[in-house]
């Protein structure tokens, strides 16, 4: 744990080698990467936090200050404490929020991993109306269902993303936990809408870019991200057969995968800038 004077923020690391910042999404902690960080076998040092209002991690946003910045702000300290440049690994949410940070270039990054990130606005900045659109009956139905006392509502977000079934397979614990968190989920869409995101900022992103998606994912959540992979110079994308938005959970091994070799690309870049002999 990080006591910040702003508020607690989750902090947790095991393993050793190469460090690897690993940024869960909505309605979970850093316990989500789990899977993944297993995959490796302790071949990392892997730290995990989590996102504000989820966790330990205390929530700083009101329904009048939703910025993203003061997510980008928590996972900032995050990576200070580590103390050295880091891989930065962030799935739905926890990717809109990794790309923040990248965006504002205050800590140091080796590489950026995006999976299947709400990049709401650059589907409107690109005249993707019919999916922003989408996002967006989903989103207001789901707050009203939410305002009208109904418990669950949260079930409708959980299964635009995963398919029809997907928040009533889930464990009762993990159900609870998500409905227990809705408010807070709410503030996350609102954050969401709120960060403007257009080509010419994406353009900006300097650092090794990896975007993931899910082959069985929504429409809209997968062309927001073919977006990103579009717009971020460079950046390499990736399709998780067979995969929806819950990636990390049900295709661990091939996130795990996909994620290794990126980062072993962007260190041999690194490399091999550093023996190009100076002028």
């Amino acid at each position: 744990m990080i006591e910040d004077s702003h508020g607690c923020i989750d902090y947790d690391e095991s393993g050793e080698g190469r460090t690897v910042v690993l940024v869960p999404g909505s309605c979970n902690t850093g316990a989500a990467w789990r899977p993944v960080i297993a995959q490796w076998e302790n071949s990392y040092r892997c730290v995990t936090t989590s996102l504000l209002g989820y966790g330990g991690t205390l929530e700083r946003r009101s329904a009048d200050d939703t910025d993203i910045a003061h997510e980008a702000v928590v996972l900032e300290a995050v990576i200070r404490r580590v103390g050295c440049p880091v891989h930065l690994v962030g799935h739905s949410f926890g990717g809109l929020t990794a790309l923040a940070v990248a965006l504002r270039a205050r800590v140091p990054l080796l590489s950026l991993t995006i999976a299947e990130a709400p990049a709401l606005e650059i589907l409107r900045h690109m005249g993707e109306y019919r999916h922003y659109l989408a996002f967006r009956k989903m989103s207001e139905s789901y707050s009203k269902a939410h305002q009208a006392g109904e418990t669950t509502a949260i079930e409708q977000m959980i299964d635009f993303y995963g398919g029809a079934g997907t928040f009533a397979a889930w464990p009762q614990r993990v159900r609870d936990y998500a409905s227990q968190t809705t408010a807070v989920n709410l503030l996350d869409w609102a954050s969401a809408y709120g960060f403007e995101l257009t080509s010419g900022l994406l353009a900006t992103v300097k650092i090794p870019t990896l975007v993931l998606w899910g082959e069985a994912s929504h429409p809209a959540a997968k062309r927001a991200n073919q977006l990103l992979g579009q717009c971020i110079p460079d950046a390499a994308v990736a399709t998780i057969a067979g995969a929806a938005h819950f990636m990390i959970l049900t295709h661990a091994r091939e996130v795990a995968g996909m994620i290794e070799r990126h980062m072993a690309r962007a260190e041999g870049r690194v490399a091999a800038a550093a023996a190009v002999p100076a002028n």
